[in-house]
């Protein structure tokens, strides 16, 4: 339970496919129980394995259009003929309970949720090469020979906004990938407004003139 005061951190997480971004989430999540991760609503059909209100929230599309013109979504995008969006409502109020959320986005849904919760913390997790990249996309033997070079492509054009993001991870190693995520957390929560929140009371006690302690 969050004291008077205390709110969570939004963590921002991009990456071009490929990178080992949602495998890396999905272990801070495990790692860090302070973590909480926010559930996409998105137009495009479930697959065989996920479930409704776990992987995404599925809805029509006129319900996604609806939810847009009501302000529904901390950032929302078409992507391929699908929609994909962030109920601002429910991350504002994960934060209000001091809970930190984790937001798995692309560059553009990254620079939209700045603008609107400018005190978030965003990164960026790159492979260590784009030959790595290729191979890590090929290897998944899921995807056409066209498919991954179009990923590519646009793996190149994501990097180029590198430089509108707070850390840098580069997932060549995946454990110390993690532990650099996991210390940007714990970093985060060690910050001096962060902290002046969470212990207002024991500050208050520690400059009260008229502590008789000695």
């Amino acid at each position: 339970m969050s004291q008077a005061g205390e709110t969570g951190t939004l963590f921002v997480i991009s990456a071009p496919s490929g990178a080992g971004k949602t495998s890396l989430v999905a272990e801070m999540l495990r790692a860090d129980q302070k973590l909480g991760v926010s559930v996409s609503h998105t137009t495009r059909p479930m697959r065989e394995g996920e479930a409704n209100g776990v992987n995404y929230h599925f809805v029509s599309r006129e319900e996604f259009e609806a939810m847009i013109g009501r302000g529904d979504f901390l950032e929302h995008a078409d992507v391929f003929g699908n929609y994909y969006g962030t109920s601002q409502v429910w991350v504002r109020e994960t934060l209000a309970r001091g809970r930190d959320v984790i937001l798995e986005i692309d560059w553009q849904g990254a620079a939209q949720v700045r603008h609107l919760i400018p005190e978030c913390v965003s990164i960026f997790i790159v492979p260590p090469s784009s030959q790595i990249l290729r191979d890590r996309l090929v290897g998944r033997g899921t995807d056409a020979p066209e498919v991954v070079a179009r990923r590519l492509a646009e793996a190149r054009e994501e990097c180029r906004h590198i430089g509108s993001f707070d850390y840098l991870v580069v997932n060549d190693d995946f454990q110390e990938a993690l532990t650099d995520l996991l210390a940007i957390a714990r970093c985060q929560r060690l910050h001096i407004i962060t902290q002046r929140a969470r212990h207002r009371r024991l500050l208050s006690g520690l400059l009260d003139e008229g502590d008789s302690t000695t």
